[in-house]
């Protein structure tokens, strides 16, 4: 379960931004959406992001794409240091002369033990890193790994000796992290806080135009659960009553069956779909695996080919009881901007500042009346994240 995600001095957003998790328990309102972290706290299984265009909304997700890109792959072997990950991946706040640090760090609660991660870079070399893990049981937080800006790195007393006689020859642009996971036999905590951060998706606007995609696990799909898919597909109203499979040169080509009017059934490529159905389609086989794995899940502008109602239909998927996945999305759409389908601390707003910086706030953070509209006063600018349009004139040019 991701419990905090924090980064700073990246794309638009300068200053630290911090994205919580963590239930408040002021709030008492649609207990579904949670799911316990201890015998005292909850974690959030949904949290959704609004903004302007141009607001930073979507570095959000970004962010954490670049922290996860960092972690599986700064042990990849570049031919010089110009072109390591680090190097590809350092976009410090854009209106700033000098690039400075960037930081990511998050906190996740896996098995039995909560583990904070992070570090920070530059364009040439890792300035610090640490894992940190605190246990159910003990309470007692015990320092796993800590690199310091000097180079040196500290390890737990339950960290094999012969890998931290390795740790001096982990290069200045190698995360320890994640050549540690490039080992055969990996130390618990490195390989869990590994595995959570492999295993946490994000997805862009565009994910489900990629045909691979679809032909890829689409198929496999069909094969394993053909069922289940049909009844989603039904659900969500889109005329498909079947699916079927045909072989053209040992490659899976997929059809969808409609019936017709008069009661005749009708077969039509997967390309004649509409966007919202493939989109549909696509999400219902990441939303399918991160639920029955527990994992969690960023998309940037969920909402996008997607009506109001298939926008809830897909959230409501991440509210199974028997999981621990989550979904962080970004939208435009406020039609779920309200109290009965969310609790405050569900509902963040991204502002960009006149100095071009973009801003994480947080709902909570507000001052509200019970009887109070989200959407109204969001569309009235009352909580920020909305474009400040001027008057405009469009004049035709003889």
């Amino acid at each position: 379960m991701l419990l905090l995600f924090e980064f700073s001095n990246f794309l638009s957003f300068k200053d630290e931004s911090s994205l919580n998790m963590t239930a408040m328990d002021c709030y008492r309102d649609h207990p579904y959406t949670l799911m316990p972290l201890n015998a005292k706290e909850n974690v959030l299984r949904v949290a959704a992001v609004y903004g302007a265009n141009a607001s930073g909304k979507s570095n959000l997700c970004f962010a954490f794409e670049t922290f996860r890109s960092i972690v599986l792959e700064s042990a990849n072997i570049y031919t010089n240091v110009a072109s390591s990950t680090i190097q590809q991946n350092y976009t410090p706040f854009s209106l700033k002369r000098d690039g400075g640090d960037t930081s990511f760090r998050m906190v996740a609660k896996v098995g039995e033990n909560e583990y904070t991660y992070g570090f920070e870079y530059n364009g040439e070399r890792i300035v610090r890193e640490w894992l940190y893990a605190r246990n159910d049981t003990t309470h007692r937080q015990r320092t796993i790994l800590e690199r310091y800006s000097n180079g040196e790195m500290e390890f737990h007393r339950s960290v094999p000796s012969r890998w931290k006689s390795m740790a001096t020859a982990i290069p200045d642009h190698v995360l320890a992290l994640t050549f540690f996971n490039t080992l055969k036999e990996v130390h618990g905590p490195l390989r869990e806080m590994f595995s959570f951060i492999q295993k946490t998706q994000v997805m862009g606007t565009d994910f489900y135009e990629a045909k691979s995609l679809l032909e890829k696990r689409l198929p496999e799909e069909i094969r394993q659960d053909k069922r289940g898919l049909l009844e989603f597909l039904e659900a969500m109203d889109t005329g498909i009553i079947d699916l079927r499979l045909d072989q053209m040169g040992g490659a899976d080509i997929c059809y969808t069956i409609h019936r017709g009017p008069e009661g005749e059934d009708f077969t039509l490529p997967l390309h004649r779909e509409s966007d919202g159905t493939l989109k549909s389609m696509a999400l219902y086989l990441f939303a399918k695996k991160a639920v029955r794995e527990g994992n969690t899940m960023f998309i940037d502008e969920l909402n996008v080919k997607l009506h109001p109602l298939m926008l809830k239909f897909i959230i409501d998927l991440f509210y199974a009881p028997s999981s621990t996945a989550q979904l962080i999305y970004t939208s435009h759409d406020t039609s779920l901007l309200d109290k009965r389908f969310f609790r405050r601390d569900q509902i963040w707003f991204v502002e960009k500042n006149q100095s071009g910086e973009s801003q994480l706030v947080a709902l909570s953070d507000y001052k509200m009346l019970p009887e109070e509209a989200l959407q109204s006063n969001y569309l009235a600018g009352v909580y920020g994240g909305i474009p400040a349009l001027k008057d405009f004139s469009l004049k035709v040019r003889k």
